[in-house]
């Protein structure tokens, strides 16, 4: 029977297709391949196998007269802009032998060429080795072009990525309208869930065609015969796509395991997403740590501590960064699972246990302390590796863990976590006592410039603990997406009073944004602007108006679900007001002793004999499939999944169902800031994937 582990090995098989070609050779990446690569092993597995060089995929880029042969790894379509760079490469060098892989199909590569029947042999990539000899000069020198499906990284045993589709983000209100606007009037979809694959746009459909490509990769280098379920409107067009695959049709047909995989939108819980009650060491890590340059996932690891070079404006151009991703280390990558899957505070102890057993391996002068784990007992215990090269470069990824985990530790920002934590629990409670302005009313006195009178008439301390705009945003997301759990009041009444709310909240907040005297990344990529110089208050205005659209949108996202259209527990009394995490919910439905029928988990893989199956239940008793009858669990979060969600996975899995497989799929792993970097990105329906 197959295993989680079975699947993730499959990215680094992946990756031997390319191996097989870099000996010799200029490699030149994209960063999203890049990613993929990082935590498959990096770079080394490229010089293992025999790569001259590695090079980022830029026109700015060439090679030398004894570089011959030159290696493309590129996660988008052969057309636009990645033609233009790999013609400029190959200009300024003097190759005589180009491989080039792309991630994407060459089925999609014939749609995106408005070619839609099928074909034999690969045309598109026969045609670009005959332009790939052109640019070389000789059309007897040698050119490859193929598919190779390298789109996910093993973060970890229980969870893979997929680096090139980290901007996918489920379809929300102002997308509908959007669509609806190119569409004849009583050709209108009527909501979110009415929206088919053709509706979509060009660059959107692409690449739902390249994510079920991939998955379709995986699931035929298992021989798995997948039964694929969707929740929300997102996940049924790529389930659906999945379905009507043409090479998922006869893999099924033939494929001796058994797998399900439940698609989930992202946007039917994003209470989770941006809420602070994750109790876990990596988010945090993800949330306060800068992010590692052209990564998604992966953060800056300063190694100063590790070194006698002094602290100087300079020094972090002096050395490379360290990061999270630590493949080559048994020791790194078990001390990253416990890191991933445990509470802050058992994951912070199991950084010192493992440094301390370490640490005493190599016989260094240890000294032990129990009690709270500070940041500076941890930077105390690493800084003896310095004395010791060899200990350094044998225990070099526990120690980049340790460093994270200590410089997380005393970071400024994060009193601000705790801050928003506290927030929002008064926030949960306010919502099963008032009506929603009432609640929402409750953020305007938190909307003040930092550092200004107010915050030191109040004895804040500084910039520290207090919520400047990021916060402000996660916090105006939280309530939106809580919205329909508020107390009911008077319909009429309410909409003019929140009205008028919202129109203070947008000018208080657009005051906040333009006296920043630094954008956060989240600001530049809400008001365009790289600097608080080119902000004008208009801008800002503008901006903040546009978020508050999509905001009213976020409260309905669960409006089409009959039993799961709740993650909020009122207080009784007795207890709190709770947070339910969606993701609970479905996994309790999926492994109920029962095996109840849950209607919003929707069956996406039938086809005709569901559509018989359907009409006989009309007067006799069918079984449909259930995502538990099968041994493995896909659960596939569309738009990311946060660390403690993964924590939440495991527990459920062991008190409901121990011993079952469940592998979780995602686009991304998630901090805080993404989820409104996502719902505000102006191009989440056009992504670029190169057309």
């Amino acid at each position: 029977m197959l295993t989680t582990e079975d699947f993730t090995q499959f990215p680094r098989q992946m990756w031997e297709k390319v191996l097989s070609k870099v000996k010799k050779a200029v490699v030149f990446m994209d960063d999203k391949c890049a990613e993929a690569l990082h935590w498959s092993g990096g770079a080394a597995v490229l010089l293992e196998a025999g790569a001259k060089n590695i090079k980022e995929f830029s026109s700015f880029e060439a090679c030398g007269a004894n570089e011959p042969k030159a290696v493309f790894v590129v996660s988008t379509l052969l057309k636009g802009r990645t033609v233009d760079i790999i013609k400029d490469i190959i200009s300024l060098s003097h190759f005589q032998y180009c491989v080039v892989f792309t991630t994407v199909a060459h089925s999609v590569h014939l749609l995106a060429n408005n070619v839609t029947q099928e074909m034999e042999g690969n045309p598109v990539f026969e045609q670009f080795e005959e332009k790939l000899c052109e640019w070389m000069g000789n059309m007897n020198y040698t050119a490859e072009v193929m598919h190779a499906p390298v789109v996910f990284a093993p973060v970890s045993q229980q969870l893979l990525l997929t680096p090139m589709f980290a901007h996918l983000f489920p379809l929300l209100a102002p997308d509908l309208e959007s669509i609806n606007a190119k569409r004849p009037e009583k050709k209108r979809f009527g909501g979110l869930v009415d929206i088919d694959m053709h509706s979509l746009p060009v660059e959107l459909q692409l690449e739902i065609k390249s994510m079920a490509s991939a998955l379709n990769s995986l699931f035929e280098a298992t021989s798995t015969r997948e039964e694929s379920f969707a929740v929300g409107p997102m996940s049924r067009i790529i389930a659906g796509e999945l379905s009507n695959h043409p090479q998922a049709k006869n893999r099924r047909k033939t494929a001796p395991n058994k797998a399900s995989i439940i698609f989930v939108d992202r946007t039917m819980d994003l209470t989770g997403a941006v809420g602070h009650h994750g109790d876990n060491l990596v988010e945090k890590i993800l949330t306060v740590l800068e992010p590692l340059p052209g990564h998604v996932t992966d953060v800056q690891v300063d190694m100063l501590e590790l070194t006698s070079l002094q602290r100087t404006p300079h020094s972090k151009t002096t050395l490379a960064p360290g990061c999270l991703a630590q493949t080559q280390s048994p020791a790194a990558q078990s001390l990253w699972e416990a890191m991933l899957t445990s509470k802050h505070k058992e994951g912070v102890m199991e950084v010192r246990r493992q440094l301390v057993e370490t640490a005493s391996k190599e016989k260094l002068p240890i000294k032990m302390s129990m009690g709270r784990v500070t940041p500076e007992q941890l930077c105390s215990y690493m800084q003896l590796f310095r004395s010791s090269w060899g200990a350094l470069e044998s225990h070099c990824g526990v120690l980049q863990l340790g460093l994270a985990t200590s410089q997380t530790l005393r970071h400024p920002s994060l009193p601000r976590w705790d801050a928003c934590l506290a927030f929002e629990r008064l926030l949960l409670q306010a919502l099963g006592d008032s009506d929603f302005p009432a609640v929402l009313r409750q953020l305007l006195p938190l909307m003040k410039p930092r550092g200004g009178e107010d915050s030191v008439a109040s004895g804040s301390r500084s910039r520290e603990d207090e919520c400047g705009p990021d916060e402000l945003i996660l916090l105006l997301v939280y309530l939106y997406s809580l919205a329909d759990e508020a107390q009911p009041a008077d319909q009429d009444a309410e909409e003019e009073e929140l009205e008028k709310l919202e129109r203070e909240l947008i000018g208080a907040l657009t005051l906040v944004i333009t006296r920043e005297t630094e954008l956060s990344p989240l600001l530049q990529k809400l008001t365009g602007c790289a600097n608080p110089e080119e902000l004008t208050t208009e801008r800002a205005h503008s901006a903040v108006e546009e978020m508050f659209e999509t905001l009213r949108g976020l409260s309905h996202t669960r409006d089409h679900l009959k039993q799961l259209r709740s993650v909020y527990t009122a207080s009784d009394g007795v207890h709190q007001a709770t947070y339910r995490p969606f993701v609970r919910q479905i996994l309790e439905e999926v492994f109920h002793p029962d095996r109840l029928e849950c209607h919003d988990i929707e069956h996406m893989s039938g086809g005709l004999t569901d559509l018989l199956k359907t009409g006989f239940s009309m007067f006799m008793k069918v079984s449909r499939p259930h995502p538990g009858d099968n041994p493995l669990l896909f659960l596939f979060l569309v738009g990311g999944v946060t660390p403690s969600e993964l924590r939440l996975i495991r527990e459920v899995v062991t008190t409901h169902k121990p011993g079952s497989q469940v592998l979780v799929l995602s686009t991304r792993l998630l901090r805080p800031t993404d989820v409104p970097e996502l719902l505000f990105a102006t191009q989440r329906l056009a992504p670029d994937i190169g057309v």
